[in-house]
């Protein structure tokens, strides 16, 4: 495949100024997709700043790789996910960490490329897969449609898609499966169309479906929730943590942690007085999630989700 990936970097000038850049910062980005951002904070960084990129999606390591050679040794790619930030700081000690990027989602080529089977277009015939790396585990969107209870099916759908209908279709699944696999988008998609579910909402029904099927094979909320502690953890104090969420899981999961990181005790409010000692690590630079203006909406329609979140990392006993 050709290395060099769609990707325009959502909230960009937003990202920049909230990571607080200066010569010799070394920077994390956890999702490194086409490397959009991770260029920019090359180029406010320099002449000497580093970037230590992260992604599970071979395509998206190798097309960065291609856009960032102009950076020579100051950038190192790790193909991994960035539940891992506590490793990824292990290997970089004695060297501190002064920011860290989180753009959630699924890129513009991971949609856009048939084959990964994150498309829901009507006629698809791309596999239902699904996976970021495209390669890992044995779970993919199929395997769970084969094998998953009526319950999880429906609690798949309606949590992470938030899909009205979801015991319909996740019954629809699996009486059908009984008689015809379903191995590909277009499968799905007829399927779904079939039951008439959703129709009159805002929502495509079929994209919800195939966001909780995404969220569910990656188990992007448990990725997500430990990406996160181990952003606050691995920080220096001072540094800055800005994480992009597209949807309202992942906003309300952003939003929660921060505001633990920056409450820090964690002793039932009820109780007279703190006995657990533990204080706040962390704090909010937004009071309110940043989204994408006018022009950049017009520009990249996809950002029309994006919201915007940080922090920095407090000196904590």
């Amino acid at each position: 495949m050709a290395t060099t990936l769609y990707h325009e970097p959502v909230l960009l000038a937003e990202t920049l100024a909230h990571l607080n850049l200066e010569p010799g910062s070394v920077i994390v980005d956890g999702t490194l997709g086409g490397g959009g951002h991770a260029a920019a904070i090359l180029e406010r960084a320099a002449p000497d700043g580093r970037l230590i990129g992260l992604d599970l999606d071979s395509d998206a390591i190798a097309a960065a790789a291609d856009r960032l050679q102009s950076f020579g040794d100051r950038v190192q790619l790790i193909q991994a996910s960035f539940r891992r930030l506590d490793d990824v700081a292990a290997e970089l000690a004695p060297t501190t960490i002064d920011g860290i990027v989180l753009d959630l989602g699924v890129s513009s080529y991971q949609l856009d490329e048939a084959s990964r089977g994150f498309r829901f277009s009507p006629g698809a015939e791309s596999p239902l897969d699904m996976r970021m790396d495209g390669v890992g585990g044995p779970t993919t969107a199929a395997n769970l449609l084969a094998s998953l209870s009526v319950e999880d099916l429906e609690q798949v759908f309606s949590e992470y898609g938030q899909l009205p209908g979801s015991r319909r279709l996740a019954r629809a699944i699996v009486a059908r499966r009984n008689s015809e696999p379903l191995e590909t988008a277009a499968d799905l998609i007829d399927l779904i169309g079939g039951l008439g579910i959703g129709r009159g909402r805002r929502h495509n029904p079929a994209t919800l479906v195939f966001q909780a099927l995404r969220i569910a094979v990656n188990d992007e909320m448990g990725a997500l929730g430990d990406g996160l502690q181990a952003a606050i953890r691995v920080l220096r104090p001072g540094g800055r943590l800005v994480v992009i969420a597209y949807h309202s899981l992942e906003d309300r999961l952003v939003k929660r942690t921060f505001r633990q990181a920056a409450r820090g005790c964690t002793c039932p409010s009820e109780w007279p007085a703190c006995t657990c000692g533990i204080l706040p690590s962390f704090e909010i630079l937004t009071r309110r999630p940043i989204g994408p203006g006018p022009e950049e909406l017009e520009r990249n329609p996809r950002a029309r989700s994006a919201r915007l979140r940080a922090g920095t990392r407090l000196e904590a006993a």
